[in-house]
Formats: C-alpha cells, sequence, structure tokens
C-alpha cells in the first residue's frame, strides 16, 4: 500500500510528546513521505499548552521546510453533544481538526452516548477526522459512526498507536475489525495515524497496514496514497 502522508502526531507542546516541530518535519522528510500535519492536544489535555499556542501558526512557513506541512489539532470531546475545546474563532486558523475521546477529558458513557458524541463532533465543520474510534474504552455503533461519516465528511482513523503491543488502548486491535467491516459496508473512507509522541514513530503505519489487510480493506477507500485528494478533503 502507498502511504505518503501523516497527520496524527504530537510534539513538545502536548508535553506528553518529545520532539520538536522541526523534529518531526525532518522525520517525515526522511521516511519518504509528502505530506505531513501536526496534530498537538487541544487545551483540556491535562498539562497541555494554552489556546494561544494555536493562534500564531501564521509564523511557520512551511515553504522553509521541503515538505508539505500542515497545522491542527487534536481537540478534546468534551460532553455527549460532541463540543470540542478550541473556541470557533482559533478552529478558523487550523488548516484541519481531529477530534477524539480522551478519558482525561471526558468520562466513558453508555454505547450510544460515545457513539452520540462522535456524531455530534462530526457536525463541526473544522472537524474532518475522528480519532482512534475503535477505543475499547468507548463502546461506539460502528455502523451508525460510518454513516454519519458519509454524511458529514469525515475520516474515521485507522491509529497505529492503538494497536501496538505497549499501546494504551488495549482491545483495539480485535474491534478494528469491526470498524472496518462497518466502513467496508458502508463505503466510508479511513485513514492511518501514527500518533506519533516522539519523531522515531512518524509515519509508522505498520500496525495499522497489518488490521486494513486482516480486514481484508479495500485500498482505494484508505487515503493515505494520495496526498492531494486529503488535501481536497480539508479544505474549508
Amino acid at each position: 500500500m502507498k502511504d505518503l502522508l501523516d497527520v496524527h502526531m504530537h510534539t513538545i507542546a502536548s508535553v506528553h510528546a518529545y520532539s520538536t516541530l522541526r523534529e518531526m518535519i525532518t522525520a517525515g522528510k526522511e521516511k519518504g513521505l509528502s505530506l505531513i500535519g501536526i496534530s498537538d492536544h487541544g487545551p483540556k489535555m491535562p498539562g497541555a499548552f494554552h489556546e494561544f499556542y494555536f493562534c500564531n501558526f501564521k509564523v511557520i512557513r512551511p515553504e522553509a521546510y521541503g515538505i508539505d506541512l500542515i497545522m491542527g489539532a487534536e481537540l478534546n470531546i468534551v460532553d455527549f453533544s460532541g463540543s470540542t475545546d478550541l473556541r470557533e474563532d482559533l478552529l478558523d486558523r487550523l488548516d484541519y481538526a481531529i477530534a477524539s475521546l480522551h478519558d482525561p477529558c471526558i468520562h466513558p458513557g453508555s454505547r450510544a452516548q460515545n457513539t452520540a458524541a462522535l456524531i455530534g463532533a462530526m457536525r463541526n465543520p473544522h472537524i474532518r477526522i475522528i480519532g482512534h474510534p475503535d477505543n475499547p474504552s468507548y463502546p461506539v455503533d460502528f455502523d451508525q459512526l460510518a454513516q454519519s461519516a458519509n454524511e458529514h465528511h469525515v475520516l474515521l482513523e485507522i491509529n497505529n498507536s492503538s494497536y501496538q503491543p505497549d499501546g494504551s488502548r488495549h482491545g483495539s486491535r480485535e474491534l478494528s475489525q469491526g470498524l472496518l467491516d462497518a466502513c467496508k459496508r458502508h463505503g466510508t473512507m479511513v485513514i492511518m495515524g501514527s500518533d506519533a509522541h516522539i519523531d522515531l514513530d512518524v509515519g509508522n503505519h505498520t500496525c495499522s497496514e497489518e488490521m486494513i489487510q486482516q480486514a481484508g480493506f479495500p485500498e482505494e477507500l484508505v487515503i493515505n496514497s494520495d496526498p492531494a485528494k486529503f488535501r481536497e478533503w480539508i479544505r474549508k
């Protein structure tokens, strides 16, 4: 599978990550990626930077780095209606946004509540990716999720970090097959994301590719092979 982009990664601005912006960019170039996106955590994540961090992306000059660079955020969903932790005027400054459920920011609810939270987040036109939707701490209805992702033009993430043996979301490997089966039934596009918290993991989608192959998932529904298509996908 051709794999040319990675847009789920964290710099030291996420506090529990350990590489700088330049180090992440350099790693992306060395690994042959055509496009990378920086998606540091929103401010409700304990220890994360103040929202001011997202106000000054204008000083970053992507053309200076020799790779297609976009700046986004991994937003924290904070209630079961799908609200997130950055104001609309700040979302306007991002190239794209991922929305995810994280237990420091919202306690798990019922399957119906968790599903409603993710679908509610999809209704925000700034959000183009739902992060790690197969997290076993937040059971969801995969068919409803896949259908809503199609309706709202949102990608569902196949999160490499979730499937690693030392990952923090144990049980995701098993649930990924249900997620991918639902996406296959509904023709829903997915995106592989490394969720890298250090430069060594930038572009690492080994486990994600394994899950996709196990599910017999169509490669044409995986957007990572086409940076231009992804650019068009996130266009506001």
